[in-house]
C-alpha cells in the first residue's frame, strides 16, 4: 500500500535528538514576521525549526512565487522586475537563480524516492542541448537530456542532463524507472538508437521460468513509418519552449541538471496536463495531497 504523504513534521532537539521539547519565545525577522523557537527540557537547548526556509530573508511565499514563475516561462530577470512592482523589498535576479538550483534539488531529493502507480507501457527517448562549456570562456559542448514517462499518467518517471548520450546514463535511467515502479513496466518503447537494445534487456532481466524478456522493447523509428512516440515527444515540445532562451545554463552541467530537475517537477506536480485534465502525480500517486501552492507543500514534504 502507498503511504499517504501529509505535511507533520517531528519536532525533536537539534543537539540530544529528544522529544521532550517545548515552545520558547519567538524570534523576530525582517521579512518573514515571527518564528518560533523551542527549548528542550533535557538539554536546554533552543532552537527553530527548519521548514525548507531555515536562515532565508524572504518570505515563502515571495520565494516560490520566483520558482512558479521562472518554470512558466519568466526569465530571472523579468521576475525581479516583477518583484519592483509588488515587494518593497526585492530581490537580485541572481538570489532568484540560485532559489531556482536550490530548491529543485531539495525537491527532487524527495520525489525521486517516491514509489509510483503507473500504466504498462513507459516511453524513453532524449533531447539534444548546445550548453556552454565554461561561464568564462567561448564553445558549446553537445549535452543531451534523457527521460523517461509513463504513457497513462503522463508522469515522467525518471530524468538526467547528462554530457554524452552513452549506455552509462542511458541505464542510469531505466535503472531508476526500475526501482520506481517495480514490476509495473511491461513494455518499454524507445525511438530507433541502436544504444537502447542491449540496455533495455539487461534493466529488467530475462525470466528463465517463462522463457522470456520481463519487458517487451518496442523500438519505433519514425524514419520508417513505424509510428512516432507522440506523448513523450509532446513533452519535450514544451520542455523546448522553455528552454529555447536559456543562455547556455552558464556553462555549469550541475546547474543544468538542476534546472531541468525543477522542470520535471513542474511538469509532474505543478501544471495541468491537458490530455488527462489533472497534474500527473494526481495519478501516479493519488495518496499524494498538494494544496493550492504546491511549491510550498512540496518544499515542506522534502524538509520534514
Amino acid at each position: 500500500m502507498v503511504p499517504e504523504y501529509i505535511i507533520v513534521q517531528k519536532i525533536i532537539c537539534s543537539e540530544c535528538k529528544k522529544e521532550n521539547i517545548i515552545k520558547w519565545t519567538k524570534r523576530k525577522t525582517q521579512n518573514r514576521g515571527f518564528i518560533q523557537r523551542y527549548k528542550c527540557k533535557d538539554c536546554g537547548k533552543t532552537f527553530t525549526l527548519d521548514d525548507g526556509f531555515f536562515r532565508m530573508r524572504n518570505t515563502p511565499q515571495k520565494i516560490t512565487l520566483c520558482l512558479d514563475l521562472f518554470y512558466r516561462g519568466v526569465s530571472a530577470r523579468k521576475v525581479q522586475e516583477h518583484l519592483q512592482a509588488f515587494y518593497p523589498h526585492n530581490s537580485s535576479w541572481v538570489s532568484i537563480y540560485s532559489w531556482v538550483v536550490k530548491y529543485a534539488k531539495k525537491i527532487g531529493k524527495f520525489t525521486d524516492k517516491l514509489k509510483l502507480n503507473v500504466g504498462s507501457e513507459m516511453q524513453v527517448d532524449e533531447v539534444e542541448y548546445q550548453r556552454r562549456k565554461s561561464s568564462k570562456s567561448k564553445g558549446i559542448e553537445q549535452n543531451w537530456f534523457i527521460d523517461s514517462m509513463d504513457t497513462e499518467t503522463r508522469f515522467i518517471v525518471a530524468s538526467n542532463y547528462l554530457k554524452s548520450r552513452g549506455q552509462k546514463g542511458i541505464k542510469q535511467i531505466l535503472n531508476s524507472v526500475k526501482q520506481k515502479t517495480e514490476n509495473q513496466v511491461k513494455i518499454c518503447t524507445t525511438d530507433g538508437y541502436c544504444g537502447y537494445q542491449n540496455i533495455v534487456s539487461k534493466a529488467w532481466g530475462y525470466n528463465l521460468k517463462m522463457n522470456k524478456y520481463n519487458v517487451v522493447h518496442n523500438r519505433v523509428n519514425a524514419r520508417k513509418g513505424e509510428g512516432f512516440n507522440y506523448p513523450i515527444e509532446r513533452t519535450h515540445n514544451n520542455i523546448r519552449a522553455r528552454t529555447k532562451t536559456f543562455r547556455g545554463f552558464h556553462g555549469r552541467i550541475n546547474s543544468a541538471n538542476a534546472i531541468m530537475k525543477g522542470l520535471e517537477i513542474y511538469l509532474n506536480f505543478i501544471r495541468e496536463h491537458l490530455a488527462i485534465g489533472c497534474c500527473p502525480y494526481e495519478l501516479a500517486i493519488p495518496n499524494l495531497k498538494l494544496g493550492i501552492n504546491k511549491w510550498l507543500d512540496l518544499i515542506k514534504l522534502a524538509s520534514y
